[in-house]
């Protein structure tokens, strides 16, 4: 409504501005999670009366400080991301509604599970094969629909102008880096705070590609592939940092909530989804680094088990290692985000390193 009557001038000229909604969507975001938090939170701790089932084989330490702490506060920055992106980004651009499908279907595949966790009382949720062909399926969909838009190319970093053709080979790439980002995401949300942050701080240097993807003369000096249409997705990424951080307040340790697969799944495929649009697959391997850390940590773990029956790490994921080392869960927690500062501005580089 308001950007309708920019044309009259005034305040209203504001809304044109990509920025100016994006620095809207973070606020908007941030005051629906600090506002509608403790009623979620109260509304969570009164259907979940054990919380979320914390594993027998983690940490000990867990059994007795996270007891009760209830699950599934990633429904908080659904809400207030879909609010925001709703109320800021313009609903005419087609790579907004593909960023949303996959987020709320991942979100909608982990509430599931956390939901099978908690009335079961069990770490056992939806059973993995079928989570992954779910996520395969939503991600396919995705895929096909981008590559409608985009074409089914790969850009390489580094390289100016260089785009690899896929061909059918195109899709069940896609499918598998949104899959991934998903899971990895999910796999490090583990201590109070750890996956969040990163989170944020991933969404944020997509959000800067996102605007220069977008932009023909950014994409001209960089020299870095134009997609048309792509600065839309800075207001999501900026919903994704408002919604982080409103939800940051109330998982900060000790944690009143934690995300759940709800959240992590949904945020991640979001990510996901965004590296694929704005063809910066490969630089997601970069900025989501701590991410691939973490899951290689446990594929790694599981490899060795069966071929050798020995272990790598003390315990998979990667944080859990540094817990059985004696590292305090803060030291961890703040550590880990310092690496994924070190690895954004690494992603952020290689646009201008061509």
């Amino acid at each position: 409504m308001f950007y309708l009557l920019a044309e009259y001038g005034g305040i209203f000229n504001l809304f044109r501005y990509l920025t100016f909604r994006t620095g809207g969507a973070v606020l908007t975001a941030m005051v629906i999670c600090f506002v509608f938090g403790p009623m979620i939170i109260r509304w969570l701790k009164s259907k979940q009366k054990k919380g979320q089932p914390i594993r027998e084989d983690g940490p000990q330490s867990h059994i007795v400080s996270k007891a009760g702490t209830p699950t599934m506060g990633g429904f908080m920055i659904l809400l207030g991301l879909f609010v925001a992106t709703l109320l800021w980004a313009n609903l005419s651009n087609p790579y907004v509604w593909i960023v949303l499908f996959v987020t709320l279907g991942f979100g909608v595949i982990g509430f599931a599970d956390d939901y099978l966790k908690v009335t079961k009382v069990s770490p056992r949720g939806v059973p993995g094969r079928l989570k992954f062909v779910l996520e395969l399926a939503i991600g396919l969909i995705a895929a096909w629909w981008i590559s409608s838009l985009t074409g089914p190319t790969l850009a390489v970093p580094f390289l100016k102008d260089f785009l690899l053709t896929f061909g059918i080979f195109y899709l069940p790439f896609a499918m598998l880096v949104m899959v991934w980002a998903g899971n990895a995401v999910n796999l490090t949300d583990g201590l109070d705070g750890l996956a969040i942050v990163p989170v944020m701080i991933a969404a944020g240097a997509f959000g800067l590609i996102a605007y220069l993807v977008g932009s023909a003369t950014y994409t001209s000096y960089l020299g870095v592939h134009y997609v048309a249409g792509t600065g839309e997705l800075a207001v999501l990424c900026g919903a994704i940092i408002g919604a982080g951080l409103g939800f940051l307040w109330f998982n900060a340790p000790p944690a009143m909530v934690f995300m759940g697969d709800t959240g992590s799944l949904a945020l991640g495929g979001a990510l996901g989804t965004m590296a694929v649009i704005t063809k910066h697959e490969i630089v997601l391997g970069i900025i989501g680094g701590l991410f691939w850390l973490e899951t290689i940590s446990v594929i790694v773990q599981v490899l060795s088990f069966k071929l050798t029956g020995k272990r790598v790490f003390r315990m998979a994921p990667l944080h859990h290692h540094y817990e059985q080392k004696g590292w305090a869960e803060p030291t961890i927690v703040i550590r880990f985000w310092i690496i994924a500062v070190i690895l954004a501005l690494a992603g952020l580089a290689t646009l201008k390193l061509r």
